[in-house]
């Protein structure tokens, strides 16, 4: 890892996703990423029942607790840093929840545009 700071989807620097439930790939609260990241944990999203529902049926339950991994359960209004394919698939499936721009890395625009993450802009 570097020293430098992240950005976000504007160049800016990258802010806080959520401590509450505490998310990011480095369980930092921020949707950043580094080697090991294999899902690009890198879309700052704010759950939605209907999304949660959709990534169940794809094989991503993030509902239901797993305490072995310290993971609470999503519900709908939790702030979670999603992977940037889960995103981009739940937004060609017209499922895609709210991004938060600003706490959204810039390596998200490998996946969708920016046209498409304002779509969903949460503030």
């Amino acid at each position: 890892m570097t020293n430098r700071i992240p950005k976000n989807v504007f160049g800016e620097p990258l802010i806080s996703c959520s401590t509450d439930p505490m998310t990011g790939f480095y369980r930092d609260g921020c949707c950043r990423t580094g080697a090991g990241d294999m899902g690009l944990h890198v879309v700052c999203t704010v759950m939605t029942d209907d999304f949660l529902r959709f990534s169940k049926l794809k094989g991503n339950d993030l509902s239901t607790p797993i305490p072995e991994y310290q993971f609470p359960g999503l519900k709908a209004g939790d702030r979670w840093c999603l992977c940037a394919a889960r995103w981009k698939e739940a937004y060609d499936a017209g499922m895609a929840p709210d991004v938060v721009l600003a706490a959204t890395h810039i390596s998200a625009l490998e996946f969708a545009s920016l046209e498409e993450l304002k779509e969903f802009a949460a503030e």
